[in-house]
């Protein structure tokens, strides 16, 4: 469900790269309908991941194993080899992108390494559509390592395990200030945290709840009408209808019982596709039109995926139980013997 929705969010992104649109319902891009679903997954599975772990080293470790080692190889490939090639197709000498003077290659790799995108574009590089930026997808990834930040914080009170009213509440009032701020009553102090956060707690609060949330088709119909609704009657949808599409997109997780691919392609696609697109388009494949340029950004985003998921993600992964992080345990065919008690005997 994952790479379904990093496939759509590429899509979103080659029409607007490519041809300087994207699909949009009202004022709701449908590529950020797919980042929702991607955060909504996100908090179902991070709770699970707390509860499992019980433990904040191990559940920071086993996030960061997850996210940073893909995403460091990424801003690094894409400062020493695509901005250099995407150069000399731009008619500009290779090295130019580490001289530059206005956002340099080196610098790229420096301010944007603690996963908070400071520097989205480099020498000026860039599709006509794209506005100088080499990989807009990054972006995200701040706001996910906040919201995991979030599910700590809440695991360390206690507050996943009892007392979960609390946190239900919490995402309430989070909810209410949304509306608020769609009928511009009140101005939130950001943007994009205070909607991705509610969206992920969603997610949350039926990991929290799952054994008494129903999953039914016509609730889901239901829930998907509601999401269309708040599509159409409002700029951003989420103060009416991010509960139905929460919900859709749960009750797809419970539909879909069998993974359908053994590699997890997602996060290499969705980090990925962007700057694949704008080498496509430096090479002039938008000549083959919306759905032969996005087709073929999608195919060689997944096949880097793949490359990423075999040699980068799940060999970083097979760390998850490092010694300095996980207990250590006895060594197969290895028994701890008891010391015999010393007894005092009569003579």
């Amino acid at each position: 469900m994952r790479l379904v929705l990093a496939v759509i969010v590429a899509i979103s992104h080659g029409l607007q790269n490519g041809f300087g649109w994207q699909p949009t319902v009202n004022g709701t891009q449908i590529g950020v309908l797919a980042v929702d679903g991607f955060f909504v997954i996100s908090g179902f599975l991070m709770v699970s991941s707390w509860n499992r772990l019980a433990d904040v080293r191990r559940y920071a470790w086993h996030r960061a194993l997850r996210i940073m080692p893909a995403f460091w190889l990424c801003l690094v490939l894409t400062a020493l080899v695509l901005a250099p090639v995407a150069a000399v197709l731009s008619g500009r000498p290779a090295l130019s992108v580490f001289t530059a003077e206005s956002e340099p290659a080196w610098r790229y790799m420096s301010v944007n390494a603690a996963l908070q995108m400071n520097q989205f574009g480099i020498a000026g590089l860039g599709g006509a559509y794209s506005d100088g930026v080499i990989n807009g997808s990054l972006w995200t990834l701040f706001y996910e390592a906040l919201c995991y930040v979030a599910i700590a914080a809440l695991g360390l009170l206690g507050l996943l395990r009892r007392r979960t009213w609390l946190v239900a509440a919490a995402t309430l009032v989070l909810w209410v200030a949304l509306g608020a701020a769609e009928a511009g009553l009140v101005t939130l102090p950001a943007e994009n945290l205070p909607r991705l956060l509610f969206v992920f707690m969603l997610g949350a609060l039926a990991a929290l709840y799952a054994d008494r949330l129903p999953m039914h088709p016509l609730l889901a119909l239901c829930a998907a009408l509601l999401t269309t609704v708040a599509m159409l009657a409002l700029q951003d949808y989420r103060p009416l209808g991010a509960v139905g599409f929460a919900y859709l997109c749960l009750w797809v997780m419970t539909i879909v019982r069998k993974p359908l691919l053994s590699w997890d392609l997602s996060y290499g696609a969705y980090i990925w596709h962007w700057p694949i697109q704008v080498l496509l388009i430096l090479l002039g494949a938008t000549a083959l039109g919306q759905v032969g340029f996005t087709a073929l950004s999608i195919v060689i985003a997944l096949g880097v995926a793949a490359l990423s998921w075999r040699f980068v993600e799940r060999p970083a992964l097979s760390f998850k139980s490092a010694r300095w992080v996980s207990p250590a345990r006895p060594e197969r065919g290895t028994t701890k013997v008891k010391a015999p008690q010393r007894t005092r005997t009569r003579t």
